[in-house]
């Protein structure tokens, strides 16, 4: 068995929404049917018993191959290690033997880990060596425990998916985009992008936030910072033992230690703060540790602290009570579980010997044995919740305080002997407020109820979910646009209509991306990558992406969903025989991906011309628009007679409609189109009317939209840009394939002209098929061909496209003159030198900027 090569799909994708794996995975002929492989499923169950019943992928008949093996061991791996996984698929190709393994993963690394390791079981099973199952599910899990976002994060996040509101981890750590463009939010852990860095900074100097809270009214422990043992022991004895000895800035508890009652005890406090930065001796306030949180205003939950502790049986060693009650398994050992274990390190023995205890000490029967000074649940404490037992004015308090330093959402440490009544009432106080804290104990206590504080932090961060909100799912509108041909020109169109309405709209195409009329990037940017950088730009207010079939079988789509999407065409295809994609219909599988993920209340726009095209009506969520030149075509008739959305060609107008109501928008308003006559550009128009018509843009702009738009090299460069030559008329184009150079012939053959002359190379990376058909439809239309070979030959030997072409010319009933140049730019001054006055040349560009500028020099020559 053999991988040959292995992505990760990030985004929704031809196979399933799901984030996954995809391998290209090829087996032998002994290899295509387990019933081959004499014992081979014996040998990988004694390695993996975990792995489930082998199924092939499609029906029982099928037989089960190593790929399927394959495929079923990475998915039971990451299940087996916790993984929130469920799909996976095997696909064989056209080729003999080649399959492409799909499989779903929650974390990309722990996917891939769990895919070689997965092809190392395999490989054991075949061989008959060694493989432990158990190790690969362990280091499995730790990776994903180590990659994945905390409870803390995860919990905002959840909310916001239930939400529909999208996200992306910008780093490895628990810094997190909410939502898109201008309505973006960050998050960094229970951190929101509205608290300042000087707020928290006040947070972290527990000696500045006391004082402030202080100075609010509210009640604080006394203390100060101390540089040394002696003058810790001389501020103690100052404002009365005990004290509680901790850090100035520090977090979950580390360096703090409460109770302090004598100068050995303190020494040993002031050593493990001493340890963190500056020590801070403040009064110790008897009763209970609390921990309340707030977000913006409110008081969303709060729970009791309790710290690590066993309780004595007269039987057991502490050593042993530790280690029965770390067989919870709620306790683990980071922060992934509920419960922290308990660690018996010096801390915890220092506390045992202040109670006159070891870890071989045998306590009496009911005896509570404390093994921590503090609470926090990071050092084995636990959390009981007690948000609904909260007094009204500890609740003010708490708020007060968060307010006074600044947080948004703010932990407020609070020790008294209880929380039914006013601090004030009970010596109580708030010793500590913190920014960023932990929700865990909120979210999944060791006793009472768990809180929805994501959620909470969410409705802060986007105003209530109810429905009717405009911020409610932090989402810009986005038009994704794919096909055949048309891509770019409607992309820009679409885009177009957007900044008339007077929108920043960010856009991305072949050509590059653009975020408010700037060119931010160059080259083809029709890929997932360019998507996803428009989506974090924060002035983005709407978002139109052409996209490609390379980009979404690379990696999936840039983003979840869409409002609307747009396919202009299929006809016979481009790029066949590519990525096991050999016909149109198989090409529809990849191209359709956007129709498949349009928002329940958004709209596909499909040419209803293209039969492939519009069967992909029938996986879209949402509604769809039919768009076609004949408003009788049969698919038309129906839609439009169930009251649904059309925009078709009615005479000298472009006319939408839905029921009795109808738009009409006369051609000759409509320049690029050139009044009409120019076919493909009529479908390009209105395919991009439907899209502004589902996206919501009135009708109104998008009237001022059509007509300003230009099809020139500055508005769409490459997309039939037409000059003027010493009387001639060049027309410079991208088309690259059998379809476009239809389209292209039926565009000229309406313009006036004595001789027609086409210069043409072809892309080296598309079937011999695909080259020589283009110089077939070209010489039943053009008088001269000049074909041209150009620096990047995409794979082909020297002078093989060239003679793709001329097989092509061959037979021609109209072109008789041909010439074969070396370069681009030698062949279009060929042509040009060729040109009389009345003449017309068709010039399809490769290099597009570099062949434009080219042009456009010529052009002001002459």
């Amino acid at each position: 068995m053999e991988v040959s090569r292995t992505r990760a799909l990030r985004g929704p994708n031809m196979w399933s929404r799901h984030t996954a794996i995809e391998a290209v995975v090829h087996c032998s002929e002994t290899e295509r049917a387990l019933a081959d492989m004499a014992g081979f499923e014996a040998r990988l169950r004694e390695r993996f018993p975990g792995i489930g019943p082998l199924r092939p992928a499609s029906s029982a008949k099928s037989p089960i191959t190593l790929a399927h093996v394959l495929e079923q061991a990475a998915l039971a791996l990451q299940a087996q290690a916790g993984c929130p996984v469920t799909f996976s698929h095997t696909h064989t190709t056209s080729e003999p033997g080649t399959y492409q393994v799909v499989v779903e993963y929650s974390e990309e690394d722990v996917g891939r880990m769990a895919f070689d390791k997965a092809v190392e079981l395999i490989a054991a099973a075949q061989s008959g060596g060694a493989f432990d199952a158990d190790a690969a599910i362990k280091a499995l899990r730790e990776t994903d425990e180590d990659i994945r976002l905390g409870p803390s994060t995860g919990s905002i996040v959840d909310a916001a998916c239930k939400r529909g509101i999208p996200f992306r981890r910008l780093t490895q750590g628990s810094l997190v985009q909410l939502g898109w463009g201008v309505k973006q939010r960050r998050i960094w852990a229970a951190e929101v992008d509205a608290t300042s860095a000087v707020s928290e900074s006040i947070a972290q100097d527990k000696d500045l936030s006391k004082r402030l809270l202080q100075s609010a009214g509210v009640p604080v422990p006394i203390g100060a910072p101390v540089n040394s043992v002696d003058e810790a022991w001389e501020l103690a004895q100052e404002i009365g033992l005990p004290v509680v000895v901790k850090p100035l800035d520090g977090n979950q508890g580390k360096g703090v230690t409460v109770n302090v009652a004598t100068r050995e005890h303190l020494e040993m406090a002031y050593k493990a703060a001493d340890e963190i930065g500056t020590v801070m001796v403040e009064k110790f306030l008897p009763g209970s540790d609390y921990r309340l949180l707030v977000v913006g205003d409110k008081l969303v939950a709060a729970a009791r602290r309790d710290p690590p502790n066993v309780i004595g049986d007269g039987v057991h060693t502490v050593r042993q009570l530790v280690d029965k009650v770390n067989e919870d398994p709620r306790r683990g050992d980071g922060h992934a579980t509920s419960l922290t274990k308990i660690r018996l390190d010096d801390i915890a023995i220092a506390r045992l010997d202040l109670q006159g205890l070891t870890p071989e000490s045998v306590p009496d029967k009911g005896r509570r044995v404390i093994l921590r000074n503090n609470a926090n649940l990071s050092t084995g404490g636990t959390a009981t919740d007690v948000t609904d037992d909260v007094h009204p004015e500890v609740a003010a308090r708490a708020i007060a305080a968060a307010t006074v330093v600044g947080l948004h959402v703010c932990g407020v440490d609070v020790v008294a002997e209880s929380v039914h009544k006013p601090l004030e009432e009970q010596s109580g106080g708030i010793v500590e407020v913190n920014a960023a804290p932990g929700l865990r104990m909120h979210l999944s206590p060791s006793y009472g109820k768990g809180r929805d504080v994501g959620e909470a932090i969410i409705s802060s961060i986007y105003g209530p979910g109810n429905r009717g909100s405009a911020n409610e799912d932090g989402r810009i509108p986005i038009v994704a646009v794919t096909g055949t041909n048309g891509k770019t020109t409607t992309s820009r169109l679409v885009a177009h209509m957007f900044a008339t309405q007077g929108l920043r709209v960010g856009m991305t195409n072949t050509d590059g991306v653009y975020v408010d009329g700037r060119q931010t990037d160059s080259g083809d940017c029709s890929g997932p990558k360019s998507a996803r950088n428009v989506l974090m730009h924060p002035d983005v207010e709407a978002a139109v992406f052409e996209t490609a079939r390379g980009g979404v079988l690379r990696e999936g789509l840039g983003f979840d969903r869409c409002q609307v999407a747009v396919v202009t065409n299929l006809g016979e295809g481009d790029h066949l025989g590519m990525n096991f994609l050999n016909t149109v219909e198989e090409l529809a599988l990849v191209k359709r991906v956007i129709v498949q993920n349009v928002a329940d209340n958004g709209y596909a726009v499909l040419n209803a011309a293209d039969p492939v095209v519009a069967k992909m009506a029938e996986v879209c969520p949402g509604q769809v628009i039919f768009f076609a030149s004949d408003r009788h075509h049969p698919l038309m008739a129906t839609h439009r007679a169930q009251g649904k959305r059309c925009v078709y060609i009615d005479g000298d107008a472009l006319v939408a409609a839905q029921g009795a109501w109808r738009e009409s928008i006369p051609l000759r308003d409509i320049p690029f189109t050139r009044g009409g006559a120019i076919p493909f550009q009529n479908e390009n128009a209105m395919a991009s009317v439907a899209a502004a018509w589902g996206v919501g843009l009135d009708w109104d702009t998008i009237r001022r939209g059509l007509a300003s738009f230009m099809s020139d090299p500055d508005s769409v460069p490459g997309r039939f840009n037409v000059m003027d030559y010493r009387g001639a008329t060049v027309i410079a184009d991208y088309g690259h394939n059998g379809d476009a150079m239809r389209a292209l012939v039926q565009a000229v053959q309406a313009l006036p002209a004595n001789k027609r002359s086409v210069v043409i190379s072809g892309a080296g990376d598309r079937r011999d098929e695909d080259i020589r058909i283009q110089t077939q439809i070209l010489g039943e239309a053009f008088d001269e061909a000049i074909l041209f070979q150009d620096a990047c030959q995409r794979g082909r030997e020297d002078g093989e496209v060239l003679a793709l072409l001329q097989e092509g010319l061959k037979g021609a009933t109209r072109t008789k003159h041909i010439e074969e140049i070396r370069g681009e730019f030698v062949a279009i001054d060929r042509a040009l030198e060729r040109l009389q006055p009345g003449d017309l040349c068709l010039v399809l560009v490769d290099q597009v900027e570099e062949a434009l500028a080219h042009l456009n020099q010529r052009v002001r020559e002459a």
